[in-house]
């Protein structure tokens, strides 16, 4: 039987009012990897009324849909190494 793993993904959010700016970056601790971060941004339209939630929202997303790509690129490796053969993963 095989053993269950744990990764751990942090998500942290930085808001800059003054320029509309909200960074995320989501960092994934896995045991044996690299720390690996995606990082998302997203920005305010001036004329847009302030609701901080649906910028934390966007950059979150765009953060986790950076690390997605990431690990996708690396488990392509992966399999490349393993096959010797070219892999073609969906996204």
């Amino acid at each position: 039987m095989m053993q269950g793993q744990q990764w751990t993904v942090e998500v942290v959010i930085d808001e800059h009012h003054d320029d509309r700016m909200t960074h995320a970056e989501a960092r994934l601790q896995a045991p044996g990897r690299p720390a690996t971060a995606g990082v998302g941004r997203a920005r305010r339209n001036p004329d847009d009324p302030e609701v901080p939630r649906i910028g934390d929202e966007l950059a979150v997303a765009r953060a986790l849909f950076d690390l997605a790509h990431q690990l996708l690129d690396v488990a392509a490796g992966d399999i490349e190494v393993a096959t010797h053969e070219k892999a073609h993963l969906h996204r």
